[in-house]
């Protein structure tokens, strides 16, 4: 994990990546995702100030290359001939990643592509004084609701349901943060809600 990132976490560089990975996956099934729930994000260009994810080797590796020949073209000016002659002699591959974690990609803005200020703060500072409900337990009272409101129909294949067919689907999936709240839920059929899986409605 990038150094950059974990100093944003509050971790020192030599903390195991393992540890801070594991703690950063804790928080992000805490907070809210406003660009999900809202389709806007409230946070504007502020995410150019945050990391974004690292180049992979393989990236670097290219990107150095490319920086090799340019050199040797002498495409640059002096002052930045003299800062990339300077990152292709310093250049280390070790120092990138294989490949970048799933987890990891999961928390970069499509839009921006920075890593987004809403995974490095925990819920109190994201949400309501009214925190969300987490976790897959949904009240009897919440599940008599939905289904009125639904009305015994599949909210994906228009299907009615009986009683022991009703499934209660997550719009924003508990893994990625969704709550347990009415208003993340919806009645499903039992062959709708494993076809959809883990992705989240777009």
């Amino acid at each position: 994990m990038d150094d950059s990132i974990k100093m944003k976490l509050g971790y020192n560089s030599d903390t195991p990546d393992d540890v801070v990975r594991k703690d950063w996956d804790r928080r992000t099934k805490n907070i809210c995702k406003p660009c999900w729930e809202l389709k806007y994000c409230p946070y504007g260009p502020v995410v150019e100030d945050f990391p974004l994810l690292p180049k992979t080797r393989g990236e670097a590796k290219a990107h150095n290359e490319f920086l090799k020949q340019q050199l040797d073209k002498n495409a640059y000016d002096a002052e930045k001939a003299k800062v990339f002659k300077k990152q292709v002699a310093e250049f280390n591959p070790e120092e990138y990643p294989e490949i970048i974690d799933k987890s990891d990609k999961e928390k970069s803005c499509e839009i921006f592509g920075h890593l987004c200020p809403v995974f490095f703060v925990n819920e109190p500072f994201t949400e309501t004084k009214e925190l969300r409900r987490i976790g897959r337990n949904i009240p009897r009272s919440v599940m008599l609701r939905i289904v009125r409101r639904d009305n015994y129909l599949c909210q994906i294949c228009g299907r009615h349901l009986r009683d022991d067919e009703i499934e209660f689907d997550h719009i924003i999936p508990i893994s990625k943060g969704g709550s347990s709240e009415e208003q993340n839920l919806r009645l499903t059929c039992l062959k709708c809600n494993r076809k959809r899986g883990n992705r989240s409605i777009t």
